[in-house]
């Protein structure tokens, strides 16, 4: 096995091996009989003959929640809340992939309490039980309204039939999920909540609070730096459209506000508004009046109603289906269409006729396609189906239509239902029981066709009974009745006939040609108005711009599809993986390519040639190591044991993705191999693995969509731009049909006019418009390259300047990767703590109870789960670090028994009966047991291990020492753990007062503690229960752990601090720990009061009756109302309540507080919580992604600053992911740095806030610029005249791009500001400058072309109907006043400080002012010669280029003394203005809910009236 075995390389195992010399295999190495007599070896054989097949014991603690501190990772520790593989039933990363796309109000639902809910079977939960007002108020006598929720009803009916399935209830959570890789363009639906039954629709004031999102009409600092889900807009072009901005999702943030009520949201309309329960609230219920409580008798109504308008919701309609996706956490909606002949002719002629133009129209607007062209009918009978998801996305998905003789159940198993069209009805469905019966009579029926479609790479197949579509994701074949069943592999009949049901096992990217994203790209609005502008001036004779502007449309379109092409070659390189495997079908074992595996195969794990898993699959025999970091993030080893025939039940008959029960028998795919051997003994050699799901319905494959089609970001700066862009084209409309009348009324020929008033339009809505926002952002790119920090999304550089919250992992991020033995303190004989061991060889033993020497370096030799894989050890890095301080060897058990293939027994397998010895360690300098007397021997063989547990926080085990006739158990957990269990007499003195200051030091510390058991038996040692084990027990020592933190961690967390910059830490560490690091950092001051939450009453496994206490870290006496959240009344004698009231003080949440209380408690509650907590610990990484959305939701602007895959949903659910891995995590997270440590956090924002300014200034100067332009036409044309082509070039070309790509050469400020720039382009701020600038810019024009017609040498120039006359005094006046102006206006809008620097620091900016500002003196001077004439001027009197010398001079001060000086008095003006508005509208309340959901919570925490 040494091929296999090679997979545990250095890359994989650095961060949990420890390198082990090999110690050759000879007779004189101690076997595991060397331990026992010849008795207790004839008893350990006949109890292991006895025992073989049945499970091992339940541990203590078996089904409550468990934590792994210290272990070879196991899915036994079902619930634990840790950075690990045993953070969820699943590896993380596939559950974090799972997103809450939009941001309403909270949802009760965590995705985590959704399965956990659905796979839970030990009674903890009970869906049919609705608790009484009596047990409700009882739940918490403290609070006016109890934490507790509602259960839904689980009502025992089919699914099949309608009006139940719309009776059934549920609180969805928000949209999620699902932009797209290729997608440019996303339109938006409303996400609504609903109750979790119809009865509880009761409406919520704090609803539309939470959700609403208007920018402050008092600070623009409130601006809506986000898109609201009330703001989302559904009737927007398809995801075909490409990207200006490049290969992001810039265009996709064009939100617009939905008008469409008419049509049914997304969800189900049977249930209500999600509120509060406050009818499980009997002291709650004053509060509401009875209209709020909705009149008696709409429940049964309520449902009924339902589908009278929602047929995505009946379950016999035929031609809609609205499906929801668990895996994804999203809902999608089928409709089936065929085209109407008739108008589809009628539409090509139109298309012809037009020259292409309806067809683009049609394109962009897809719905009017489906709704004049197309009609809805049945499945079975449409050519095609439309897929539109939660965030308006259209999709049009052709059938696969595959010749298919074979029975219906063959397609659709037992398993396999009408997919639920709500998350309530998943809710449902998941705790009701399978019953086939509702599909014999369909059974035997033979399909003809398989009928299937594939939306984003899930498949979905025709059911023809029902005539709607289920999912193949969750087949099960009903032949799987038990393990030894699914043994006997394929026949290859089967095998073709699953291929076309499930297609090849290869996760392969899809990837456009070159011409179809090339046209893709080309059909973009703004590159056809491109186009469309380039060819008008060709028509004009204005080549040269017209040239400039496209080579730089083709340069960008070019460089879009090259980047496009690289990343979908990188995406299909990184994740398409085939390999040989060995596979069992018809009896024999034959090798095949990965690609061809189909569920339902039986293949050879162990084989030689399999270094990664190529499917998800059920271990069958043997047992496995698999390194799952790819998944979870965590290089721990995870174990893996054969699956019994209760998981197989498990498998078959929940409707939940991965159970607990399953996933510690579950291979997922593209997980790496450490090792996997075959049954001991058997002649087989095989480690039979049965293939569950393959391709993209893989776990890996859903990582893989997550990647591809990730959520839209919303970003108001850019909704706005658009908008703004929308006004232009007002004005440039409005412009258009005054000047048409003007020319008419002047004669002009309609050839001439008509390319004139077009071309005014290209001058109100400049085609470089969009280019000259980007540049800001490349600019910053690079800067950021230079620094080490890499940027895969363009787009989020700009939300970086908006952020005002970063939240922190610790281990790695802020901290040091990895943990150090600092020492050990044992007990002295003084009964005192002994001084610090930092070596292992002055460590003292410890007399028993009995007398018996135990040795605290033998408990840490020995009380751990660490095995050996080609001479490495590996296993959970505390445990290795711990058993490298020791510097002892480890041999396990296999290679004591004469095993000469290295193989053992599975520890848990029915198959494996365990090893007498698992494992054996010795120190270096140990002599040969044959060399010597046994009573010279120090070798330690452990006999059995109890795992850790969670709810206990300790682990076990049972040594036995070579040549003694006792026994020894050791204990090693938390230290407040193994106080309950040890002798009180043998704790040292000083015990609590060294952990304490161990703790609030930042130190991890564990204990161990010991006993000695005279005279037992191997068998007697497999009999003792846990309980007895861990009892009665000597405490032995303490070992400290220190985790340093890094150099750069506190000078970043200063300065984000000092910039009024949220920092959040959230960890997997124990909370103290993280309170400690984060005090040490700066994360929290050094006299802030800390509250951490525990439970009082209940549990997170009892979460229907508990009740929280938050209680001071530093004084157990002071306590926050539970309420509240703010400090309670103390007594006078010992605390002034007003000098605590004015302390600042921070909460400290762990993952089942977090948990519960987003579960439980009443959404104000859960707010302050999430604004007031600091430290978030023991928190898994779905909990870290559900932490990042809810602070979103709040209106937060989110960065997560992570190292590990482990991070990947919080990385990308946050506006703003910095990875500091180049691993999994750089993947998911649109910044990845090469620097160690998160200085590159503070680089990120301030090239963010930079580069926001840097597009607002180019926005607003393109913009005055076209309507400075604008006015110069308008002028001009009242006389029949516009500006020559030099002329149009000089400004457009010499003046606006060079100024424009100068003005974003400048650098971000070398220090961050305490206020953010505001991301709000119809700001008042914003609008009032732009317009005060237009106005005298304006002014400047019609008083120049005023006294141009004053002057006594003026002459009226000619009228010429076929041509404009462009050679006058009045265009040469405004041409060189203008020119000006275009400068003028780059200076005033060159913002510098706090977020840039001073525009004298930009010497390209300043040297290209100052060129062109001499040009355009030269120009204003001149009175002949070359530029005079390319130019088209007119010769002036020398006394009136003085004067207009004047003009200019005049403009330039007061557009500075406007900008400098007059703006914020102005500004308060309109404001002032705007309330006194409010006041007499009586608008006060409206004005307070346009405040950020975050500023309301903190002015409610700020309420000195609110105890």
């Amino acid at each position: 096995m040494g091929d296999r075995e090679q997979v545990a390389d250095a890359a994989y195992q650095a961060p949990f091996a420890m390198p082990r010399p090999r110690r050759p295999r000879t007779a004189s190495t101690a076997s595991s009989a060397s331990f026992f007599d010849d008795r207790e070896l004839r008893e350990a054989q006949d109890w292991q003959s006895r025992h073989a097949g049945d499970a091992p014991p339940p541990t203590a603690g078996a089904g409550r929640r468990r934590r792994r501190d210290s272990q070879v990772g196991s899915y036994d520790d079902r619930n634990a809340i840790f950075d690990g593989p045993t953070a969820e039933f699943v590896p993380s990363s596939v559950s974090s992939m799972h997103h809450v796309m939009s941001r309403p109000s909270f949802q009760t639902y965590s995705r985590r309490r959704r399965r956990r809910r659905a796979s839970m079977a030990d009674g903890a939960y009970d869906p049919g039980s609705v608790s009484d007002a009596t047990q409700s108020n009882a739940s918490h006598t403290a609070s006016a309204i109890s934490y507790r929720k509602r259960n839904y009803h689980r009502r025992p009916v089919a699914v099949r039939q309608p009006s139940e399935d719309a009776g059934d209830g549920g609180a969805p959570e928000g949209p999620s999920l699902i932009g797209s890789l290729f997608s440019r363009s996303r339109a938006h639906v409303d996400a609504e909540e609903w109750d979790e039954h119809a009865s509880d629709a009761t409406p919520w004031s704090e609803h539309a609070s939470s959700s609403s999102d208007v920018s402050d009409s008092e600070s623009e600092q409130s601006d809506d730096d986000r898109s609201s889900t009330s703001s989302l807009r559904r009737d927007s072009p398809s995801r075909m459209i490409p990207n200006v901005f490049g290969t992001d999702d810039g265009y996709d943030d064009v939100r617009a506000e939905r008008e469409e009520q008419n049509e049914t949201p997304f969800d189900d309309p049977a249930l209500g508004p999600k509120p509060v329960h406050l009818k499980d609230y009997p002291d709650g219920l004053p509060q509401l009046g009875e209209a709020a409580l909705g009149p008696p008798g709409t429940d049964e109504a309520h449902g009924d109603e339902a589908h009278k308008y929602s047929p995505w919701l009946d379950k016999t309609c035929r031609d809609k289906q609205q499906i929801y996706l668990s895996d994804e956490d999203t809902l999608i909606r089928i409709t089936g269409y065929r085209a109407r002949p008739n108008r589809m002719l009628v539409y090509y002629a139109g298309c012809v006729l037009t020259l292409g133009i309806l067809a683009l129209l049609v394109l962009w607007f897809p719905k009017w396609r489906l709704r004049y062209l197309l009609r809805e009918t049945s499945f079975a009978d449409a050519e095609f189906v439309v897929v539109e998801n939660q965030w308006g996305d259209l999709s049009e998905e052709a059938f696969m239509l595959i010749p298919f003789a074979r029975p219906l159940r063959a397609v659709f198993p037992p398993t396999s239902r009408d997919p639920p069209s709500t998350h309530a009805q998943f809710q449902a469905q998941a705790h009701e029981p399978l019953d086939d019966s509702d599909d014999d009579a369909d059974a035997g029926e033979e399909m003809i066709d398989l009928r299937m479609f594939e939306y984003r790479y899930t498949r979905f197949v025709l059911h023809p009974p029902s005539g709607r579509f289920r999912t193949i994701k969750d087949w099960r074949d009903a032949q799987w009745t038990s393990a030894a069943a699914m043994r006997s592999g394929l026949r290859g009949d089967v095998e073709r006939e699953r291929q076309a049901i499930f297609g090849a096992n290869v996760i392969e990217i899809a990837g456009k040609s070159s011409a179809e994203l090339l046209v893709s790209e080309v059909l973009h609005p703004f590159y056809i108005f491109q186009i469309v502008s380039i060819g008008l001036w060709s028509l004009d004779d204005y080549y040269y711009y017209a040239f400039c502007i496209a080579a730089i449309s083709v340069g960008s379109i070019l460089s879009t599809l090259v980047e496009t092409k690289k990343t979908i070659r990188r995406m299909r390189e990184m994740n398409r993986f085939v390999c040989m495997v060995r596979v069992l079908r018809d009896g024999q074992w034959t090798y095949v390519e990965s690609s061809e595996l189909v569920p339902g195969d039986v293949y050879d794990a162990a084989d030689a040639q399999l270094a990664v898993l190529p499917a998800d699959s059920v271990l069958l025999t043997g047992d496995a190591i698999v390194n799952e970091s790819m998944l979870t993030g965590e290089s721990v080893p995870i174990s893996k044991v054969p699956v019994t025939d209760a998981a197989v039940h498990a498998l078959q008959t929940s409707r939940a993705d991965v159970t607990h029960q399953l996933a510690r028998h579950f291979l997922f795919a593209g997980t790496k191999v450490i090792r996997i051997r075959p049954v001991a003994g058997a002649d087989d050699t095989s480690a039979k693995a049965l293939v569950v799901r393959t391709g993209f319905h893989t776990t890996k494959g859903s990582l893989v969509r997550g990647m591809l089609f990730p959520k839209p970001m919303g970003f108001k700066f850019y909704r706005d731009s658009f908008r703004f862009i929308g006004f232009l084209a007002c004005i440039a409309l409005v412009g258009l049909c005054l000047n048409t009348i003007n020319f008419v009324k002047l004669g002009i020929t309609w050839s001439t006019l008509l390319i004139r008033v077009l071309d005014l339009v290209t001058v109100v809505v400049p085609p470089a418009l969009p280019a000259t926002m980007s540049i800001g952002t490349a600019f910053a790119i690079v800067r950021l390259r230079k620094q080490g920090v890499f940027c895969i999304s363009p787009t989020r550089v700009n939300m970086g300047g908006k952020v005002n919250v970063v939240c922190f992992d610790k281990t790695g991020t802020l901290t040091e990767d990895g943990l150090d033995v600092l020492g050990t303190r044992t007990v002295a004989q003084d009964g005192q703590f002994s001084e610090l061991h930092a070596t292992c060889a002055d460590m003292t033993t410890t007399e028993g109870a009995d007398g018996e020497a135990l040795d605290l370096l033998y408990a840490l030799a020995t009380c751990h789960s660490l095995k050996v894989v080609n001479g490495e050890v590996i296993g959970d890095p505390l445990d290795v670090k711990m058993f490298e301080f020791t510097r002892w060897h480890l041999d396990e058990g296999d290679h004591l028994n004469g095993d000469t293939d290295g193989i053992d027994a599975a520890p848990n397998g029915p198959e494996r009966p365990p090893a007498l010895v698992q494992t054996i360690v010795r120190p270096p300098e140990s002599v040969s047991f044959e060399a010597a007397e046994p009573e010279a021997s120090v070798e330690l063989g452990v006999i059995r291990t109890f795992d850790f547990v969670s709810s206990l926080r300790r682990m076990s085990v049972v040594v036995k020492r070579l040549g003694s006739r006792s026994m020894e158990v050791y204990v090693k957990g938390a230290p407040e753990a193994l106080v309950d269990i040890c002798d009180r007499s043998t704790l040292p003195d000083d015990f609590d007062d060294l952990l304490s200051y161990y703790t609030q030091h930042g130190y991890r510390v564990i204990a161990c503690a010991g006993k000695s058991v005279e005279g037992m038996s191997w068998v007697e040692a497999q009999r003792m229960p846990r309980e007895r084990a861990e009892s009665e027990l000597t405490f032995l020592g303490l070992i400290v752990f220190e985790n340093k933190l890094k150099p750069g961690s506190a000078p970043a967390i200063a300065t984000l601090r000092h910039a009024n910059i949220g920092c959040k830490m959230v960890t997997g560490d124990n909370p103290r720990t993280a309170v400690s690091v984060a005090r040490e950092c700066g994360i929290l001051g050094q006299s802030t009061n800390v509250f951490l939450a525990s439970f009082v009453r209940g549990s997170p496994e009892q979460p229907t009756d508990a009740q929280l206490a938050w209680t001071s870290t530093d004084d157990e006496r002071v306590h926050l109302n539970p309420d509240t959240l703010k400090p309670r009344d103390l007594d006078p004698l010992t605390t002034e309540m007003g000098e605590l009231r004015m302390l600042d003080y921070e909460l400290v949440v762990t993952g089942d507080v977090f948990r519960w209380m987003t579960d439980y408690a009443p959404i104000d509650l859960v707010r302050r919580m999430l604004i007031k907590g600091t430290i978030f610990a023991r928190m898994s990484p779905d909990e870290k992604h559900d932490l990042v959305d809810r602070l979103q939701e709040l209106g937060y602007t989110v960065a997560m600053c992570g190292d590990g895959a482990n991070d990947c949903g919080a990385l990308k659910a946050a506006d703003i992911g910095i990875s500091l891995s180049e691993a999994e995590a750089s993947v998911a997270a649109p910044f990845t740095s090469t620097r160690p440590d998160i200085s590159c956090v503070i680089e990120v924002i301030k090239e963010g806030r930079a580069a926001l300014v840097t597009s607002f200034s180019c926005f607003k100067y393109m913009a005055l610029y076209s309507l400075i332009q604008f006015t110069s036409i308008t002028i001009l044309y009242n006389l029949a005249s516009s500006l020559g082509d030099f002329q149009f070039l000089y400004i457009d070309l010499f003046i606006i791009l060079p100024v424009a790509v100068a003005m974003a050469r400048t650098l971000p400020y070398p220090t961050l500001h305490v206020k953010r720039p505001t991301a709000n382009l119809v700001s008042k701020k914003v609008l009032l400058s732009m317009f005060g600038q237009v106005v005298l810019c304006s002014l400047a024009q019609v008083f120049t072309f005023w006294l141009t017609r004053r002057q006594p040498w003026y002459e009226a120039p000619a009228l010429n109907p076929d041509e404009l006359n462009v050679v006058n005094a009045e265009n040469s006046a405004i041409f060189l006043v203008s020119s000006f102006q275009y400068i003028v206006v780059a200076a005033v809008f060159s913002v510098g400080p706090p977020f840039r620097l001073p525009i004298y620091t930009n010497p390209m900016l300043l040297a290209s002012l100052m060129l062109l500002g001499l040009l355009s003196t030269y120009f204003l001077f001149v009175q002949s010669g070359f530029f005079f004439d390319l130019l088209g001027l007119v010769q002036l009197p020398i006394a009136f280029h003085w004067e207009l010398f004047a003009i200019v001079v005049v403009n330039t001060a007061v557009c500075f003394v406007f900008e400098s000086y007059l703006m914020t008095p102005m500004l308060h003006l309109v404001k002032f203005l705007v309330r006194i508005a409010h006041r007499r509208h009586r608008h006060d309340k409206v004005r307070k809910h346009s405040q950020k959901t975050y500023k309301m919570v903190i002015s409610s925490l700020n309420d000195p009236a609110e105890a």
